[in-house]
């Protein structure tokens, strides 16, 4: 093809190539629209993002933020060792109480006589036991060993025990 060829063709396609280059305007345009307003919605982003900072730099911040998160995890592994030093003392605390009133004697007038069952999480404790009488009052403790006992109880000591025994 030679000059005058193109030339001529440039010509009589004029026309078309003016449109194609508008519709490139048009979705250039369109793009640059677009573009714009990706840039505002960052800009918007950004400084909400900075609000609060007070001039302090982004990469401080995060600094920040990282070692106070250290620090909770550190936090939280101490409060981690701290329960499980309650829960070990807890096994050994008195945790089930029961008790039981009674009237000793058939001459007295009320239910001034008890039982009382205090135990641990293993079954390990005392029964305490008063006796009301007319002229005194007498007192005993039975140490419990795995729910029993080495010294012979008295029916209202056993239910104590057994009440204390059924608690959670």
């Amino acid at each position: 093809m030679d000059n005058t060829e193109i030339m001529k063709f440039v010509v009589n396609n004029l026309s078309y190539m003016v449109a194609a280059l508008g519709v490139l305007m048009i979705i250039m345009y369109l793009m640059m629209i677009n573009v714009i307003y990706n840039i505002n919605y960052m800009k918007k982003r950004y400084k909400k993002m900075m609000t609060g900072v007070d001039g302090a730099n982004l990469e401080r911040l995060i600094i920040g933020c990282v070692d106070d998160a250290k620090a909770v995890s550190e936090e939280n592994q101490e409060i981690k060792r701290n329960i499980e030093d309650i829960k070990a003392l807890l096994q050994q605390a008195i945790t089930k109480v029961a008790v039981v009133r009674f009237r000793a004697f058939e001459d007295m007038g009320s239910d001034l006589s008890y039982a009382v069952a205090m135990l641990d999480s293993d079954n390990n404790g005392v029964v305490m036991s008063s006796i009301f009488g007319r002229e005194d009052s007498r007192s005993y403790v039975k140490p419990i060993t795995a729910g029993k006992s080495t010294y012979q109880m008295t029916s209202e000591e056993e239910d104590a025990l057994r009440q204390a025994m059924a608690q959670r």
